[in-house]
């Protein structure tokens, strides 16, 4: 009666494509030289076609890819528009332009090889739903070719009955607009933007950052509330290909994300999650960073994280190797609900839980001496075999909705009841 699994599951689809912009390499690259160089070839090669062929080429660049993408024609636009350094000596009429812009995109598609770390929060729009039932979002990261990670999104409902609906994706996917910098705000804060009369499940956020440029990994998603304004924030990984460091994310509606880097010592390490509410008007975050404890850690400054204070060290067989969190601590009326992922033999992965006081969540109260989910078999095959993981469950009612990752691949969903598992928990 502690857990139970739905027959609902969210798999990668490789038919999901965006369009991001071809860089061609120069072969053989030499230290003189440009990526410019091959790019200017290109774009001659395209002005040298008579009017009726550039015509007929750009028709069926079209008719092959327009049913595949929204606004296909501003994509081509605003792709040659980004190559001034290649283009401001050429005089070029519409067809030239647009083609060209064909010529230097790609398709990419971004959830081909894994859709997986889910985190899930209450959706800030709650009209037509019906009584006792929640709409949600599930926050995941996407893996295409490359191992190039981004953030994409779902929506569902929890039914009054307990059980869990995804809603229909949307066949096409676009990625967000970056926005002109806003006066005040720090150099490396980032501001993107989305169509909000998009579905949600059309958004797609990618790196857009150098410490990005090889990944937006494991978003824990959580909603603050700062002084009677509700805002969404969600930690996660930044990845350059060399080094890793936090970041954090921000909406009030899934439209418009401002990206912000995180400094002190603690944003050197993955796995942060805030606490959903301040104690005495200070920030707390959970994070780990010994490589194999979890600590508490308090900040005046949304931004700054410096040193914490270890909270739980590995206790059981089951997590020996390391634990850290699996999302941000929900709040019970019994106090703190903090879900943990713990590495054991073969680095098996498998979700536990404390319980921590509401006023001093210093204070353990319970610790789960067996894992709430393991691996079945069915479930240990995958990218990366044996593990479960979750970047975070939500509450509804007497249950935490868990959707959680499968060997690195695909998404499942659990459903908890909360008084068991209070019940089980030492």
């Amino acid at each position: 009666m502690l857990l139970k699994r739905h027959e609902l599951r969210l798999r990668p689809n490789p038919a999901r494509v965006v369009l991001r912009p071809f860089k061609p390499a120069t072969e053989p690259r030499e230290l003189s030289r440009t990526d410019s160089v091959r790019a200017n070839r290109i774009v001659e090669r395209v002005m040298a076609l008579d009017a009726t062929t550039a015509s007929r080429e750009l028709a069926e660049v079209l008719d092959s890819f327009q049913g595949r993408h929204r606004n296909l024609l501003a994509a081509l636009e605003n792709r040659v528009s980004d190559m001034e350094d290649v283009l401001a000596h050429v005089r070029l009429n519409q067809t030239q332009r647009c083609l060209i812009g064909a010529y230097f995109l790609h398709e990419y598609s971004f959830e081909a090889a894994a859709l997986f770390n889910p985190s899930i929060v209450v959706h800030p729009d709650q009209s037509g739903v019906g009584d006792g039932a929640l709409r949600f979002i599930v926050s995941l990261r996407a893996v295409g070719e490359g191992h190039l990670s981004s953030l994409t999104f779902r929506t569902g409902v929890i039914g009054s009955d307990g059980s869990v609906t995804l809603d229909a994706n949307a066949r096409k996917s676009s990625i967000a607009r970056v926005q002109p910098h806003t006066p005040g705000t720090a150099a490396d804060c980032v501001d993107v933007a989305f169509d909000c009369h998009r579905d949600i499940s059309e958004r797609v956020i990618f790196p857009i950052t150098e410490s990005q440029s090889n990944g937006i990994e494991d978003a824990r998603f959580v909603e603050l509330d700062e002084g009677g304004d509700k805002v969404f924030y969600a930690t996660y990984t930044a990845y350059s290909g060399r080094a890793i460091r936090s970041e954090l994310i921000q909406t009030r509606d899934f439209c418009s994300f401002r990206m912000t880097p995180l400094r002190g010592t603690a944003a050197r390490n993955k796995g942060m999650a805030l606490f959903p509410k301040k104690f005495s008007g200070k920030y707390a975050m959970i994070g780990r960073q010994d490589n194999e404890s979890l600590y508490l850690i308090y900040s005046e400054d949304l931004y700054y994280w410096g040193e914490g204070t270890v909270l739980l060290k590995p206790e059981f067989p089951w997590e020996f190797v390391q634990i850290g969190n699996c999302g941000s601590p929900i709040e019970l009326e019994q106090g703190w609900l903090l879900l943990t992922h713990g590495v054991g033999p073969i680095r098996k992965y498998s979700i536990g839980a404390a319980l921590l006081d509401k006023a001093d969540p210093s204070k353990i109260l319970r610790r789960s001496s067996e894992p709430v989910l393991t691996p079945q078999v069915a479930e240990r095959e995958g990218y990366v075999p044996n593990v479960v993981y979750t970047c975070g469950g939500l509450r509804h009612k007497d249950c935490i909705v868990l959707p959680y990752a499968v060997s690195d691949t695909y998404c499942d969903f659990a459903t908890i009841q909360i008084s068991a598992l209070l019940e089980a928990m030492a």
